[in-house]
């Protein structure tokens, strides 16, 4: 669970602990490394700043820039990713450590544009692509900047860790599993060749974020972005593999069973959600399938939808032995890390 300010004063009103130990542990939560973003406004204004400083220089990046050619859009990159480092550790000399991690982000999502600028100075530019169009388009063309920016953003990710730099590395691994399929059908991949691989990419993604999970269970959610991007791409690959028969939806709907399963081990709610929908999906086909041009139709979907709310109740009640029992079926350092978590 979270803790916050309320809990410690709620502890010391009962005589837990006393007041001054209740601000001293606050304070000690407050700047631990390991402290997550909080939902209050200075973290609103650190992340509103940091995404429309990511988001210039990224998403909305203006072609107007190709007048600086190759080797300015380069060193103009490599200004501003030193700049970004240098607030970084200024933050970090501070203790504020989210802006630090935000400013440290802001370096990784510069790769890109670096790389671009280097690979046209260098006369190295394989189309007629901009930059622009990389947050647009799949091409084959973008793997170097992808490739670049994962080795950059794991360097910095293990100077300065922050949980938050995941997220461009997250990022750039989904791109990259949509441009590896451009790549092996020579820009042309079938619908079904990258459903395919986009469900194989993300299974091997979402496997790297439960061993991120694992190696920093005693620090800061690491795994998030790596969980979100993972899952979104597994399940998108998933749903859109062709079943021509009733057992292979039925396949599909275990599988995203078996996601909601794991998401209540791990406590990672993006596995519930994307699980739900996928079972929502499959019960409203029994239900189009069965009661197709009936005035049923409505009718059945209103019953499957009170159903899941009542299974909520009875998951809500029995929840904690539930996963009790499920963990004791692990072996005992997977017990351990998921203990962590909170039950």
């Amino acid at each position: 669970m979270n803790i916050n300010r309320q809990h410690l004063q709620e502890a010391a009103a009962q005589g837990i602990i006393s007041e001054e130990q209740a601000e001293a542990l606050h304070q000690y939560l407050q700047n631990r490394p390991g402290a997550g973003p909080r939902f209050d406004f200075t973290h609103v204004l650190y992340y509103l700043g940091g995404l429309v400083a990511i988001g210039a220089m990224t998403l909305f990046m203006t072609i107007g820039w190709e007048s600086f050619g190759g080797w300015g859009i380069f060193f103009i990159a490599l200004a501003y990713a030193l700049a970004g480092l240098k607030l970084a550790n200024v933050f970090e000399s501070k203790h504020l450590l989210v802006p630090a991690g935000i400013c440290a982000t802001f370096a990784v999502a510069l790769t890109p544009l670096a790389i671009y600028g280097l690979q046209h100075a260098l006369g190295l530019w394989p189309d007629g692509g901009h930059y622009h169009d990389y947050h647009r388009y799949i091409r084959w063309s973008w793997l170097y900047m992808e490739l670049g920016t994962l080795l950059v953003g794991s360097l910095v990710a293990w100077r300065y860790r922050y949980p938050f730099l995941t997220m461009p590395i997250a990022i750039t691994l989904w791109y990259l599993s949509m441009d590896i399929a451009a790549l092996m059908a020579d820009g042309w991949a079938s619908f079904a060749f990258r459903a395919t691989l986009s469900l194989y990419f993300g299974l091997a993604m979402t496997i790297l974020a439960v061993w991120v999970d694992f190696r920093s269970k005693n620090g800061g959610d690491y795994a998030f972005w790596l969980y979100l991007f993972g899952v979104m791409t597994f399940w998108g690959g998933l749903s859109a593999q062709h079943s021509g028969s009733e057992f292979g939806r039925l396949i599909y709907c275990l599988v995203n069973l078996a996601m909601i399963g794991t998401g209540v081990l791990l406590r990672r709610k993006v596995f519930v959600i994307f699980g739900a929908f996928g079972v929502a999906f499959y019960l409203g086909h029994l239900a189009f399938s069965l009661f197709r041009n009936s005035w049923l139709f409505p009718m059945a979907l209103t019953a499957i939808g009170l159903g899941i709310i009542w299974l909520g109740v009875l998951w809500q009640k029995n929840e904690k032995a539930i996963t009790e029992k499920a963990r004791n079926l692990l072996p005992q350092p997977i017990r351990d890390f998921l203990g962590t978590k909170g039950m």
